[in-house]
C-alpha cells in the first residue's frame, strides 16, 4: 500500500492545475471522502454535524454507544490550488459489558484533532460541447478525457490530546503521540451529474495505531439542489487490531448558494462485530472570493504589472526592450470662466401683450374675491317651518 501511494504521488507531483473555485458550496459532507479541489481564495467554510454510533463487540462481549459532533474548518488564502483545514471531533462513549460483574465505563473528550493542507497538482480540461454547432455527432460524443482524474496531495498531523475525562479504566481517545497523515485525493467527473472520488490515506504513522485506508464514493445529482451518494471504505490496521470495512449512503440538499444540509447512514463491520452510524449535518461558507484577471497588451501577450515589483526592482530593474516610453509634457490647466447664456430678447409689442394679459388676470382674481366676500356677507340661513 505504501509503495503504491508513493508511485502515484511521483506520477502526478509535477503536473499543473487551474483555479477551482465554484459558485455554489462544495462540501465534503455527508461522506468521508475529500475532494481534490480547494474552497478557493478568501473563502472560509465550516462543515459540522451530529452523529450517533452503536458498536457490538462479540469478541470482548461489550456494547459501545457514542454520541458526538465533528467539525471541519476549511480556508483558502494564498493560492487557488491550496487549502488549509482543521478537522476535530468531540464525543462521549458509554461502554457496557455483558458480564454483570464488570462495571460500566465511560469517556468524554476530543477523539480527533488534525491540521493539514491539500494542494491540487493536476486538473484535466474538458471540451465545452455546448459550443459545437457544426456536427451533432461531435456534440453528443463522449469526452474520453473525463477518464483522467483530478489529483491533489495532502499532508497533515494528528495533534496529541491528553486531557480526556475518563471514568473507570476506559482508555483515552488519543494516546498522546504526535503522528503525521498523508493522502492522495482523486476525482472523476464522468458526466455533469455523476462524480466518482477516491482517497488513499496513510494515517497515524509511527504511533502504534497506523492505518492505511481507501475510500470510494460515487455522487449523483438528481437536480440542482438534491444529490445522493454511496460510499465504501476499507481500513487496514496492525495485526492486533481488526480491519474495518464500511458501507454508507446519504443525501444532501442545497438550501442556498452558500448553505447545505445532509443526512447519512453507515454500517461498519470487522472480525469482532459490527457498528451502525447515523449522522446529520450542516455546511456553510463565508465567500469573499474575487476572480483575478490578466491584462493583455496590444501584441496579445500578458502585460507585466509593475505595481507588483519591489521598490529596488522598479528602481534598478532592466526595462523590456520592446517597451517604448514616450515623454509627455506636463501642461497646467488654466481656470476658465463660464459665460452665462442670456435669455432671448423679446419685442416691445410682445412685452405690452404680456403686461396686458397679466393685468387682466389680476383684475379677474380681484373681482372673484369681491364676489365671494359679498356672497358671504349676504348669506341667510334657511328658515324652519313652524305649525300655526
Amino acid at each position: 500500500m505504501k509503495n503504491f501511494l508513493l508511485l502515484l504521488l511521483f506520477l502526478v507531483v509535477f503536473q499543473t492545475a487551474n483555479a477551482q473555485y465554484t459558485e455554489v458550496i462544495n462540501s465534503r459532507r455527508p461522506g468521508f471522502t475529500d475532494s481534490p479541489f480547494s474552497v478557493g481564495t478568501d473563502v472560509l467554510q465550516f462543515e459540522s454535524g451530529l452523529f450517533y454510533q452503536k458498536i457490538k463487540d462479540n469478541t470482548n462481549n461489550l456494547n459501545v454507544s457514542s454520541i458526538g459532533t465533528d467539525v471541519m474548518v476549511r480556508y483558502g488564502k494564498f493560492l487557488e490550488k491550496l487549502e488549509i483545514n482543521l478537522n476535530l471531533a468531540f464525543q462521549h462513549d458509554n461502554i457496557k459489558f455483558d458480564d454483570p460483574l464488570l462495571d460500566n465505563l465511560s469517556r468524554t473528550g476530543l477523539s480527533q484533532l488534525t491540521v493539514g493542507g491539500k494542494y491540487l497538482v493536476y486538473m484535466p480540461k474538458y471540451k465545452d460541447k455546448s459550443k459545437e454547432i457544426h456536427s451533432w455527432k461531435k456534440k453528443m460524443a463522449y469526452d474520453w478525457k473525463r477518464l483522467i482524474p483530478s489529483v491533489a496531495v495532502y499532508a497533515g498531523a494528528n495533534i496529541p490530546i491528553t486531557k480526556n475525562y475518563v471514568r473507570g479504566n476506559a482508555p483515552g481517545f488519543l494516546d498522546g503521540k504526535f503522528s503525521p497523515r498523508f493522502a492522495i485525493y482523486t476525482q472523476n467527473d464522468f458526466s455533469d451529474r455523476f462524480v466518482f472520488l477516491m482517497n488513499l490515506v496513510m494515517d497515524k504513522i509511527g504511533s502504534g495505531q497506523k492505518e492505511n485506508s481507501y475510500i470510494l464514493t460515487g455522487t449523483y445529482s438528481i437536480n440542482d439542489r438534491i444529490s445522493i451518494f454511496g460510499e465504501h471504505q476499507g481500513i487496514f490496521k496492525d495485526e492486533s487490531i481488526p480491519n474495518d470495512f464500511q458501507f454508507g449512503i446519504g443525501t444532501a440538499y442545497l438550501m442556498a448558494k452558500d448553505k447545505q444540509v445532509d443526512f447519512s447512514l453507515r454500517r461498519i463491520s470487522d472480525r469482532d462485530g459490527s457498528a451502525f452510524l447515523v449522522s446529520a449535518g450542516f455546511a456553510w461558507r463565508i465567500d469573499k472570493h474575487q476572480d483575478k484577471f490578466k491584462l493583455l497588451g496590444s501584441d496579445g501577450k500578458v502585460a507585466k504589472d509593475d505595481d507588483k515589483k519591489g521598490f529596488f526592482k522598479r528602481l534598478f530593474g532592466k526595462k523590456d526592450k520592446n517597451e517604448k516610453l514616450r515623454k509627455v509634457k506636463k501642461v497646467k490647466a488654466k481656470k476658465r470662466k463660464i459665460k452665462k447664456i442670456a435669455p432671448p430678447k423679446t419685442s416691445k409689442a410682445e412685452k405690452r401683450r404680456q403686461k396686458a394679459e397679466l393685468k387682466k388676470l389680476k383684475k379677474e382674481q380681484k373681482d372673484s374675491k369681491k364676489k365671494k366676500k359679498k356672497e358671504k356677507n349676504n348669506y341667510e340661513p334657511p328658515k324652519k317651518d313652524t305649525d300655526t
